[in-house]
């Protein structure tokens, strides 16, 4: 096939040819969009006019959600306007700068996930000290760490990934997926590419496993509160956390540990729950089993 390095687009995944069904894939995609965005914003909105939830935990809360309609904002509307606009296409930059963000919002995602296990850790199991470790000027230094780490990231894999020689524009995903992007080069290069993939999934089960292991400890812990009323106010603030990893978690874990196939529909439908349904589900998850959250925002209404 002919070198198509120089090309200045690539084809996404259409979801179908006929007129109706875009349309319909367009409306399920805004309900989609609509309700990741308020959900978050009400989130956001809610512990910045609360004072009373100016703490830590409320505080990576609010960098969670910003990153959930980071995320979302990156990959959605490109879909939703190639659908109503009878369209394939995304400009060579732009999917560029979709794998970028995208990756940029994931891992800032996990960071911060792995960061809020650890403020829990640390307010059950040494609550004493909790001022003292987790003050303001440690929760900003913390938030900026995770940020910068996951520019990095991001910055690293994008190069990585467009340094490559492309011989199709066929991309089999509805968006710019670095594996998908991967199967069209045509240069030894992509094998950087993929050990760099493998060394930051890596990265990611490290995360995950640190997750579990300070929540059994910290479950360990609230097991030796004396009271019942005590125990359920430390499960009531971990609960929401450990769920929303987990639904993260099940979710890649549905995309990407499954034995593969090729079928591009199955690959499309998984990418649809592993990018769309933590962010949507995550506002709701915290203020269904969050009392403070509840209240916030039935003061914002």
């Amino acid at each position: 096939m002919s070198n198509l390095t120089s090309m200045s687009i690539f084809l996404l995944w259409e979801f179908s040819e006929v007129r109706e069904l875009q349309i319909l894939h367009f409306f399920m995609f805004l309900a989609l969009y609509f309700t990741a965005m308020v959900g978050n914003l009400l989130i956001i909105a809610a512990i910045i006019l609360d004072h009373h939830l100016h703490t830590p935990m409320y505080f990576f809360l609010t960098n969670l959600a910003m990153m959930d309609i980071g995320s979302v904002s990156v990959i959605i509307p490109k879909s939703m306007s190639n659908s109503i606009m009878n369209s394939r296409s995304i400009s060579y930059s732009g999917c560029a700068a979709q794998v970028f963000c995208y990756l940029f919002f994931a891992t800032s995602n996990i960071s911060v996930l792995t960061v809020m296990a650890h403020d829990r850790h640390v307010a059950i199991c040494n609550p004493l000290q909790y001022e003292r470790i987790m003050h303001k000027g440690a929760c900003i230094q913390m938030a900026v760490i995770v940020w910068i780490i996951s520019l990095l990231y991001a910055i690293v894999h994008t190069c990585g990934t467009f340094a490559n020689t492309f011989c199709s524009n066929n991309v089999n995903q509805f968006f710019c997926e670095i594996p998908k992007l991967l199967k069209l080069s045509c240069s030894d290069f992509y094998l950087v590419e993929v050990g760099l993939l493998v060394a930051g999934c890596s990265i990611g089960t490290g995360c995950f496993i640190f997750i579990i292991i300070t929540y059994m400890q910290l479950f360990s812990a609230v097991l030796r509160i004396p009271s019942v009323h005590g125990q359920k106010k430390a499960l009531s603030t971990c609960l929401p956390h450990l769920t929303v990893v987990s639904v993260l978690m099940s979710s890649g874990l549905f995309a990407y540990a499954r034995p593969p196939t090729n079928a591009s529909d199955l690959d499309v439908v998984f990418a649809v729950i592993y990018t769309t349904i933590p962010p949507m589900l995550n506002p709701f998850i915290y203020s269904m089993r969050n009392k403070d959250i509840k209240n916030a925002l039935w003061k914002l209404f």
